[in-house]
């Protein structure tokens, strides 16, 4: 706690814990301290989705946060314009630090968080899942269906070598732009195609 700042992540957005604040104009704040669940910006992978996010067209879009850990991602989408972002996570821990920093930075009312075993999702114009590569591959089918046609698909968690077999396992439905690299850690984004 005594090494967490605040940081930026992309042209606007900004994680910071609670006693700090960001005087700057035009900043989207993130109020988040380091808590029990994956999810505070210091991990290169949560630092690529948060710029992305923060460079993303989100107003008026539903997302699904797949893997939700700390929902810095729900958060932060619903704090850059998102309408409603569902999260959802295996991990009990996580889907109370989602509830918790929703409230906390008052997007709550906008925030459904499920734990995967009640989770009912409907389709959505963007899914993010920071999670790792041999999950991802593994619930290709049920990530790819969370997305509407022509709606993206951002996925973190992923060291280089994996992301061929990453791509491979979603390319019968998206098409994929140049990933975008952090340290080791992969992103990839995709859009789905018809059908």
């Amino acid at each position: 706690m005594d090494h967490y700042r605040p940081m930026r992540f992309g042209r606007r957005l900004w994680v910071c814990p609670k006693e700090h604040a960001v005087d700057e104009a035009g900043a989207v704040v993130v109020s988040l301290d380091p808590g029990l669940a994956f999810g505070t910006g210091t991990h290169p992978t949560t630092a690529l989705c948060l710029a992305w996010l923060d460079g993303a067209a989100l107003d008026g879009k539903t997302v699904i946060d797949f893997g939700c850990g700390s929902g810095i991602l729900a958060v932060a989408a619903l704090k850059l314009g998102a309408a409603r972002v569902l999260a959802v996570d295996h991990d009990p821990q996580a889907v109370l630090a989602t509830r918790d920093n929703a409230a906390r930075n008052a997007v709550d009312e906008r925030l459904v968080v499920q734990h995967s075993d009640a989770f009912s999702p409907q389709p959505a114009d963007l899914v993010v899942a920071n999670i790792l590569a041999n999950v991802l591959i593994q619930l290709a089918p049920t990530i790819g269906d969370l997305v509407r046609p022509g709606g993206q698909l951002v996925m973190s968690g992923i060291l280089a070598p994996q992301s061929a077999d990453v791509i491979g396992a979603y390319a019968a439905h998206f098409a994929f732009k140049p990933a975008q690299t952090r340290d080791e850690w992969v992103l990839l984004e995709g859009t789905r195609t018809a059908g």
